[in-house]
């Protein structure tokens, strides 16, 4: 059974590299399910969270649906 795309990812932009950004699927409200990423982008998850002020920008939550 194929889970439906994410209607929202949460992304967070690099503070030093333009047009570099980590970004994973989540809610509306900005959760992401863990048990659907890989450990690489569970790894990578959790290192943008600790690294926000130095690294990466406040994550921000944008929608993947066209009006």
């Amino acid at each position: 059974m194929l889970q439906a795309p994410s209607p929202c990812e949460i992304r967070f932009q690099s503070l030093f590299h333009e047009g570099r950004a980590l970004s994973f699927p989540c809610d509306p409200h900005g959760n992401v399910d863990l048990e659907a990423l890989s450990p690489e982008a569970i790894e990578n998850y959790f290192f943008a969270n600790i690294a926000v002020g130095l690294e990466y920008a406040l994550p921000v939550v944008w929608s993947n649906t066209l009006n």
